[in-house]
């Protein structure tokens, strides 16, 4: 094997750790009231954030105003992220990620399990991962008391 070679391959992980300090930055401001100007700072300017039936934003400054609202829907929540996949190529990354967030719903002061799917597109700008494309698919989200079995969704 090549120096270079090992050199390409040392690359691909730090750009792999690199996306998932970026992953881990946007779930520590998630978690402290949604931060909504450090969290569209993770995005690019034409950047999405598609949560299918939670709507859709449009740009960085969408994204923005989604964070800014997001407290009056979901005042608290723990943002749990395992199992990343994490394919890079050149400037560009795409990962996976599955959350588990245990929440607080605001409508009802309800305490709820959530689960879903990340599937994000990355991008570096200036020698910064940032996001490009942010997709969730939830696969539930539950009464705390009641769990998936019951009521695997909730308003």
């Amino acid at each position: 094997m090549s120096l270079e070679s090992l050199e390409n391959r040392i690359k691909v992980l730090e750009d792999i750790e690199e996306i998932k300090k970026l992953k881990h930055r946007y779930c520590a401001l998630c978690d402290a009231n949604y931060n909504a100007d450090a969290l569209a700072e993770l995005f690019t300017e034409d950047a999405v954030w598609d949560g299918q039936e939670r709507g859709r934003n449009d740009g960085r400054e969408a994204i923005r105003t989604f964070f800014q609202n997001a407290p009056s829907r979901l005042p608290f929540a723990i943002h749990m992220v395992l199992n990343p996949v994490i394919e890079v190529d050149g400037d560009q990354a795409t990962g996976t990620w599955y959350l588990f967030q245990p929440c607080t719903y605001a409508d009802g002061n309800q305490a709820v399990w959530g689960s879903a799917r990340y599937d994000e597109e990355y991008v570096r700008v200036d020698g910064e991962w940032m996001f490009r494309h942010l997709t969730l698919t939830s696969h539930f989200w539950t009464p705390f008391d009641k769990g998936w079995v019951e009521a695997q969704f909730t308003s």
